[in-house]
């Protein structure tokens, strides 16, 4: 008699892990929460076969939680715009022991000045403005403590200037000089002002507007570039890109 022979167990891999982690607002962590957790299902939109979780740092043991159901090799992407103190310190302090690869942050994607350049274009032919003759504000957070979030910016400024024929570019920080205020004084009518930020907040909805007002700035003030169409694809591309050789 012919022996039965078993069938293999049900080996199904794991679904793939990212974890998308944003600094957030102490003040008022909630709206941050939900604005981070809509930009992981848009990233998982494009990841059908991955499980994308997101927790910003501010709300109180949101990380750890996010972090619990992770498993050994899971990704965390920072959504920052440098990789400075928070990414290179404060992010792994909080992560502690956790298996997880910690990808580098949205400001250091090599595509994202082409999505930025892309957003200014559009900006600009909607408004019937001839790219030579506008000018474009790079609104930036800057900092007292490192010198890598004004290189950064400026480093973005430079490669902006490499993909369109604008009249001029300029830089402001929210938190060293050139202050927003004073980039944007003169900047004109046929101007807009980009902020250089990865996700909205207190900054962006309250300091960037103030100080244009401030200057008296007539232009056009985009979203936050961490909301631009394309930013998810790109996230996902990511992730998907750092994944792959290790299979």
């Amino acid at each position: 008699m012919a022996q039965r022979q078993m069938e293999p167990p049900n080996m199904s891999p794991l679904p793939r892990q990212a974890l998308i982690v944003s600094h957030g607002q102490p003040s008022d962590p909630a709206p941050a929460e939900v604005t981070l957790k809509k930009l992981a299902l848009n990233i998982a939109a494009h990841l059908p076969d991955w499980h994308i979780q997101s927790a910003t740092l501010a709300a109180d043991g949101h990380l750890e939680k996010a972090l619990t159901p992770l498993s050994a090799g899971a990704l965390v992407y920072p959504m920052f715009m440098a990789k400075g103190w928070f990414v290179t310190s404060a992010l792994p302090e909080r992560l502690g022991d956790t298996q997880v690869t910690v990808v580098d942050p949205l400001g250091l994607e090599p595509s994202l000045p082409d999505l930025a350049a892309q957003a200014l274009r559009t900006a600009a032919e909607t408004a019937g403005w001839p790219l030579a003759q506008t000018t474009v504000l790079l609104a930036a957070h800057g900092s007292g403590r490192s010198r890598k979030p004004a290189q950064m910016a400026q480093n973005f400024a430079d490669a902006i200037a490499t993909r369109l024929a604008l009249a001029d570019i300029r830089v402001g920080f929210v938190e060293e000089e050139p202050f927003v205020d004073q980039a944007a004084t003169g900047c004109g009518p046929m101007s807009i002002c980009l902020p250089l930020f990865a996700c909205p907040g207190f900054h962006t909805t309250q300091d960037v507007p103030e100080a244009l007002e401030k200057a008296s700035f007539s232009g056009k003030l985009l979203p936050v570039l961490g909301e631009a169409p394309g930013i998810p694809r790109l996230i996902a591309d990511r992730l998907q890109n750092h994944h792959s050789p290790s299979e």
